[in-house]
């Protein structure tokens, strides 16, 4: 007797850091300058796309006080989760057209509608909310999910033994971003420049940092002779256990990121911290998150990749409760700090994750997309939800327990999963062992 093929490469490579079969491996550059230039270019992709969602605080934080105060903030929350949720699940499409051979012609459009609807977005009025709106949540929001699949699956075409490092490094761009672009827009929004200026400065930012992008961005593997059938994937993904399991926990983890990341500053202003340092508790939380981001895909080279999801999920989930003791600059910063690193791990580890779980390397763009798209449902409805916990009168201890309970929740996803593939590699054995006889 004989195991099924798929199934016993699939438990090797996720008791392995390698991502896809031999063929794929040995033909795979592993470096070089169009693949470090391509991881590069995801870089400067990731910093201008999810950096600049990540300081979607500063925002939730001004529109609360000053630009939409006849609003609550759930529904100033709905802005940036619809924007979060595009972002996620536009992958289905941006992904499949990668697969497709259409990679480049995704990134130009992606890269111009950013610039566009960051510029519509200068040109709202205050209390203009479905202007913000339409513009920031849902506008932008799909400019920059046709870009945010794509640069993370190209890594894929030039590295298999490298790729956990390599897309570490990448999604460290957002982190990176995510640093830069809350001071940035804290001292031009809240300076001199205004809401306007300050908006339209950050829009001529990403249109140069994308445009030395689309320059460096490589192709390597030719297209799928034939379209990659989503209806096939999807009905294969949804019978393969683990990787139902890492969709959830994705969606799960993702409902108590953008708790952190849509109020920490609002709560740290709340609780009497001065304005200055209040402004940066976002740059810290960002700090931290590029380290782990960073570090991660070499501590998976040693853990595995399954078990570093796990345990970093597992440590963030336990620092969204500590939310509740949030009083002091300390607090903030220790909270913000620790957040970040641990929460950065699991981010970094989503795209090798799903590569690890995919047995077909020209099924990854498809099944990064799904997989980002369910992930997408929690971003959706993490902030107005946690924004409900809070009511007008922002009682944060209710809505850190549900946002910590939810993120627990995705970490218990995360151990099926292993569970699963522990189970899936007992069984190759025994059908290995059976055919010896």
């Amino acid at each position: 007797m004989q195991a099924p093929e798929n199934v016993s490469q699939l438990v090797k490579d996720a008791e392995n850091p390698s991502l896809v079969d031999l063929s794929d491996a040995l033909s795979l550059p592993e470096g070089g300058f169009d693949a470090w230039g391509t991881v590069l270019g995801s870089f400067l992709t990731q910093f201008c796309g999810f950096g600049s969602v990540s300081a979607y605080g500063v925002f939730q934080d001004f529109y609360t006080q000053t630009y939409l105060s006849n609003s609550t903030p759930s529904a100033i929350a709905w802005i940036g989760s619809v924007n979060a949720f595009l972002i996620l699940s536009v992958g289905i499409v941006s992904g499949r057209m990668v697969d497709q051979g259409a990679f480049y012609l995704v990134m130009k459009i992606g890269c111009l509608l950013q610039c566009f609807f960051l510029f519509m977005l200068s040109l709202t009025k205050p209390d203009g909310y479905y202007q913000i709106f339409l513009s920031q949540g849902i506008g932008l929001g799909i400019a920059i999910g046709l870009t945010n699949v794509p640069s993370i699956a190209i890594v894929s075409h030039h590295f298999q033994r490298r790729r956990a490092v390599a897309m570490g490094i990448v999604v460290a761009g957002s982190s990176l971003g995510a640093i830069l672009y809350p001071v940035m827009l804290n001292n031009l929004i809240n300076g001199r420049l205004g809401f306007a200026n300050g908006v339209r400065a950050s829009a001529a930012l990403n249109g140069g940092l994308l445009f030395i992008a689309n320059l460096l961005l490589r192709t390597r593997l030719p297209p799928q002779p034939k379209a990659v059938s989503y209806t096939r994937v999807l009905r294969n993904s949804s019978r393969d256990g683990a990787y139902m399991c890492v969709c959830v926990g994705m969606a799960a983890f993702e409902f108590g990121y953008f708790f952190i990341a849509f109020y920490l500053q609002l709560d740290s202003t709340l609780h009497g911290l001065s304005q200055g340092f209040s402004f940066y508790s976002l740059t810290i939380f960002s700090s931290g998150g590029l380290i782990g981001r960073l570090t991660v895909g070499f501590v998976s080279a040693y853990m595995g990749i399954p078990n570093t999801i796990i345990g970093s999920s597992l440590i963030s989930s336990a620092i969204l409760f500590s939310m509740i003791g949030l009083h002091s600059a300390a607090s903030v910063a220790v909270i913000a700090a620790s957040y970040g690193v641990f929460s950065g791990g699991v981010v970094a580890m989503m795209g090798p994750v799903i590569s690890v779980l995919t047995p077909e390397i020209s099924h990854i763009g498809a099944r990064m997309g799904i997989a980002f798209a369910i992930a997408g449902i929690g971003s959706l409805l993490g902030a107005p939800i946690c924004g409900a916990f809070l009511t007008s009168h922002y009682i944060w201890w209710k809505a850190a327990i549900f946002a910590g309970s939810v993120a627990t929740g995705g970490c218990i996803m995360f151990v099926s999963m292993r569970f699963i593939v522990e189970m899936r590699r007992k069984s190759s054995s025994v059908c290995f062992n059976k055919a010896d006889v």
